[in-house]
């Protein structure tokens, strides 16, 4: 089993941009689209009417953090096309007429947590996001802009918002539409059923009765409209005008066939086993607890760092390596440091660098949560899963600890910081330890009331915060039998299963995104009415009409 020949690799700047045009204007940031025809990230297809395909998104979603970091002084963002009467038609179809099922997938997946992520820099950081709608806006067009706080669309009797996947191609809106329809915009479900069964969508005044706009503006005002929105959403935030931007730098990796190496994690891949390693690295040092320095350290500072580089890790994991099905967290280092960098967040959680840090962070954790992948940590000698790297035990589906009987002072240790109770929420809005227990006082008070404390293996598993301490006897064979196990059950059951398991609490916009939706996308994707060969998806565009098969499933 070999790795993909045509490796995708989510890192790019504004230099290599060819599909957007970031523009700033004091408080205001334009995201301009204009997605090159000839751009594809893959051969095969144009990108024609503003149709986007997964390089499209990794622009936007590196233009997204340029912003967040890279200009404090930007509090409203305005997203709007560059191109003659039309937003954006959507993902490309014929780009997704060629895909396999898995790249479909995690091209929808990539996609949610992008437009996820506007609304958390909305929900968190104070970043709003105007639409412009300045022409014919269908499909993922539609969603990207559901993704703002606010869509204006100009009347000019030709433009229009429109949902065309069910009757034009056999599929669902996949990056969020039907559930930003109903949970963000309350459209009434009767609209909503009108408005995702016609091609031609809806504009004007009745795009805005029907709560699918939120002002529809002449032509000859719309820029001018568009300018004083902005400025006003502007006034509510708290980002600060005046202060210094932090460089994003080229993340950087060392990468070989079966391993990525970065300063602060690396991951090792075992094909035969189909596993790979994800070992989390402490600081080598107490990172700067001083705010001053904390910026002077810029994209270096080590939590920015270290959430940066296991994003990438992450991306590029799931990307590019789908036969790996089994995610194992090692943690190494001195749990020392990692908690000083953990009282450093907590101490200047407001400071504008350090929340969008924790934002940062909270995107990447949460990022885990819902990949398609068996999540197991391993708690060993050696091991460091302190605060913010204990999040990667409770992320998993199962973590297990050595205990050492005859050598207790080599025991391995968990401990617990404020960071663990609330700082990094789950989609859910829960901690990974309110999900753990879900919401119980007395399990959650007895974790509490550890924090500080290295908590050993017999202790960690009574307060139940592993699945599991095995002594070092049978250590090697449990885990061995366990990976073993997993490896040999269908991949297909073990991501519905992880899916329904993780999100135990309560419902939310994005665990309806993630679970309902995506799930059913998911079986429409490989279903014939959508992808056979007289499926309405892969016969668009050539002359053909869809043929169904009639029956209800």
């Amino acid at each position: 089993m070999s790795a993909p020949q045509s490796r995708v690799d989510y890192r790019t700047d504004p230099s290599q941009y060819r599909h957007w045009k970031l523009t700033f204007d004091g408080p205001v940031a334009t995201l301009g689209i204009d997605i090159a025809e000839d751009g594809g990230i893959r051969d095969g297809y144009k990108l024609k009417l503003n149709s986007y395909d997964l390089g499209v998104d990794i622009e936007l979603h590196d233009a997204l953090q340029r912003i967040r970091f890279e200009h404090p002084e930007v509090r409203s963002v305005v997203v709007t096309s560059l191109k003659d009467r039309v937003f954006c038609s959507g993902a490309n179809i014929f780009m997704l007429g060629l895909s396999s099922h898995a790249w479909k997938v995690n091209f929808c997946k990539f996609t949610n947590e992008t437009r996820n992520g506007m609304e958390d820099s909305s929900r968190e950081s104070g970043l709003k996001f105007v639409a412009a709608v300045n022409g014919s806006c269908a499909g993922g067009g539609y969603e990207l802009a559901m993704a703002c706080d606010e869509i204006w669309l100009v009347d000019d009797r030709s433009s229009s918002v429109a949902l065309p996947e069910v009757p034009l191609l056999g599929v669902l809106p996949g990056t969020g539409g039907l559930t930003r329809l109903t949970d963000k915009r309350r459209v009434r479900h009767d609209h909503a059923d009108i408005f995702c069964t016609v091609v031609e969508g809806i504009r004007g005044e009745r795009a805005k009765a029907w709560r699918l706009v939120d002002e529809v503006v002449k032509p000859n005002q719309f820029e001018q409209a568009i300018h004083a929105r902005a400025l006003e959403l502007a006034a509510q935030s708290d980002r600060p005008a005046e202060a210094k931007g932090i460089a994003l730098t080229r993340i950087e990796r060392t990468e070989r066939e079966d391993s990525l190496a970065y300063d602060t994690v690396d991951v090792t891949i075992d094909r035969a086993k189909r596993t790979a390693t994800f070992t989390a690295k402490a600081p080598a040092g107490a990172p700067p607890a001083d705010i001053d320095a904390i910026v002077a350290a810029g994209a270096n500072w080590w939590p920015l760092k270290f959430a940066r580089e296991l994003d990438d890790a992450i991306l590029s994991m799931r990307t590019n390596e789908l036969d790996i099905g089994t995610w194992i967290f090692k943690t190494a280092g001195d749990a020392k440091t990692v908690l000083a960098a953990d009282a450093s967040l907590m101490a200047h959680r407001d400071h504008w660098f350090v929340r969008e840090t924790i934002g940062m962070l909270r995107r990447t954790l949460a990022r885990i949560d819902v990949s398609s992948r068996s999540l197991f940590a391993l708690i060993e000698p050696g091991s460091c899963f302190a605060g913010t790297f204990a999040e990667l035990a409770f992320a998993a589906d199962r973590s297990y600890m050595a205990a050492l009987p005859a050598n207790e002072d080599e025991e391995p240790a968990i401990t617990l910081s404020e960071v663990n109770f609330g700082l990094y929420p789950m989609v859910t809005r829960q901690s990974r330890l309110a999900r753990r227990f879900y919401d119980e006082a007395v399990p959650l008070d007895a974790a509490r009331a550890t924090i500080g404390q290295p908590i050993k293996p017999a202790e960690a598993e009574r307060l139940g915060l592993v699945t599991a301490a095995p002594d070092d006897l049978d250590w090697a064979d449990e885990i061995r039998i366990a990976l073993e196990e997993r490896a040999a059950m269908s991949p297909d059951a073990l991501t519905g299963l992880e899916a329904n398991l993780r999100f135990n609490g309560p419902e939310t916009m994005e665990t309806r995104i993630f679970g309902r939706l995506s799930a059913w996308q998911n079986w429409i994707f490989n279903r014939p009415n959508a992808v056979g060969e007289k499926g309405a998806l892969k016969v668009y565009g050539k002359g053909a009409k869809a043929q169904f098969d009639a029956a209800r499933v």
